[in-house]
């Protein structure tokens, strides 16, 4: 096992980049990105980050990376196959990558897909043996200095998925990482790069969990995503981290001409989430969509939204966010909307909807919204409410338990994100907001 001591410093972000053997020009990037993350603040326009990244473990990792499942280490095996991801990947998938901690475990892809000349990699593998269309495209959506957590991103990441799908490719099945942190005070930091080339398409799936511990854990990655011209992505993420996490994400795509992005992003879990998904709209008829769920429990703030960026002409934008809040948690949501000048004849869509579960929970819009040419359009509503009693007695009077009535509210209040995901992920997001979710908003 080779892991950091507590805490950050110079000599240790040099120590990351010497372990992997990386070089000059990544330990250049790095030493001055930790720069950059020391005389950067806190951001101040959110909920407040009350971490002490002192008593955070910066790298560690456990296992070599395996290409066999059966080599993997029994317990983290069945780890994972009680979850379902062995099960997820013969029947569904076109390939799959694990993280655990700082390092890649397992890797597998179709050889249909190999075959096609696309590349599905972890992110250190990637770099050494893609340099040059690695270089281009790392750090230019996201840059060092874009926030203080993508700041430190960029001094200490690990680990991560590398996609390239070359022109005219269109993949019929997603592609999936499961990103894992199991210990005390750890701190992860993947660095996802996706890209889409001309006519082409891809289906990228994310899922992450945590075992819950007294002590914090940061989960502070970066995405950077590249759509090419008449290209699309559809990035899917089901993030149920435990209570002690910090999950604080930079997630941002370019669209070319005629392109297609879209975010179906649900966090379920965490101590504080701060994340919004962000498209950048470049060419015309260009095409962003942003579709999230967020629960937020006891002592949980989801401060989650999106981004929407109009560049080009005749671009379209559309952001639906639901949100549940129980047990006195805040889930609020936070978005930007901005169409410029140039992007003529463009369009936007925002709606939020949030269910308050008990009295004690808590929900806010923070919403901006620019238009700066006369041609375009931006529309808005916001709606924040409990369950409707009517609705309630009227499905009682068909026969129906109040228990199995309420649960069927729940679950038509967030159809239209169920709607987007994989069968497997949709039942999966049941089982979790069933249960404790019913119990509560009888209360």
């Amino acid at each position: 096992m080779k892991a950091l001591s507590l805490g950050l410093d110079k000599n240790k972000v040099k120590e990351i980049s010497l372990i992997k053997k990386e070089p000059d020009w990544m330990m250049k990037f790095r030493l001055d990105s930790y720069d950059v993350f020391n005389n950067l603040k806190m951001p101040s326009w959110g909920p407040k980050i009350d971490i002490n990244l002192d008593n955070i473990t910066y790298y560690k990792k456990v296992y070599n990376d395996v290409s066999g499942w059966d080599k993997m280490d029994t317990n983290v095996r069945e780890t994972f196959e009680e979850i379902g991801l062995k099960k997820a990947e013969e029947e569904y998938l076109g390939g799959m990558h694990v993280q655990y901690e700082s390092e890649s475990l397992y890797h597998n892809m179709l050889k249909e897909l190999e075959d096609k000349k696309v590349i599905f990699l972890d992110t250190d593998t990637a770099l050494k043996k893609y340099p040059k269309i690695f270089k281009k495209y790392f750090g230019t959506l996201v840059k060092n200095d874009d926030n203080k957590f993508a700041a430190l991103n960029s001094a200490v990441w690990s680990g991560g998925t590398f996609i390239y799908v070359p022109p005219n490719t269109k993949l019929d099945r997603p592609l999936q990482s499961y990103f894992r942190i199991d210990s005390k005070r750890m701190g992860q930091f993947e660095r996802t790069l996706i890209i889409v080339d001309e006519n082409s398409s891809v289906h990228y799936i994310e899922g992450c969990t945590a075992p819950t511990y007294s002590e914090d854990a940061l989960h502070a990655a970066v995405v950077e995503i590249f759509v090419e011209k008449n290209a699309k992505c559809r990035y899917t993420t089901i993030q149920n981290w435990s209570n002690n996490v910090y999950n604080l994400v930079t997630k941002r795509a370019l669209v070319e001409e005629g392109g297609t992005m879209e975010w179906v992003d649900g966090n379920i879990g965490s101590k504080l989430t701060m994340k919004y998904p962000a498209c950048v709209l470049k060419g015309d008829y260009a095409k962003g969509i942003c579709t999230t769920i967020a629960l937020a429990d006891n002592n949980q703030v989801q401060d989650t939204g999106a981004k929407m960026i109009h560049i080009g002409k005749h671009t379209r934008s559309n952001i639906l966010s639901k949100s549940i809040a129980r047990n006195g948690g805040n889930a609020s949501y936070r978005g930007l909307v901005k169409i410029t000048k140039d992007a003529t004849n463009s369009y936007a869509n925002v709606k939020c909807d949030t269910i308050l579960l008990d009295k004690d929970s808590k929900s806010d819009t923070f919403p901006v919204n620019t238009c700066q040419n006369i041609t375009s359009t931006i529309e808005h509503e916001a709606t924040v409410s409990k369950i409707d009693p009517n609705q309630l007695f009227y499905l009682m009077t068909r026969g129906i338990n109040e228990d199995k009535a309420t649960e069927l509210l729940i679950m038509g209040f967030i159809e239209a994100f169920r709607e987007e995901l994989p069968l497997e992920y949709a039942v999966e997001l049941n089982q979790l907001l069933k249960g404790e979710t019913i119990k509560e908003c009888k209360r």
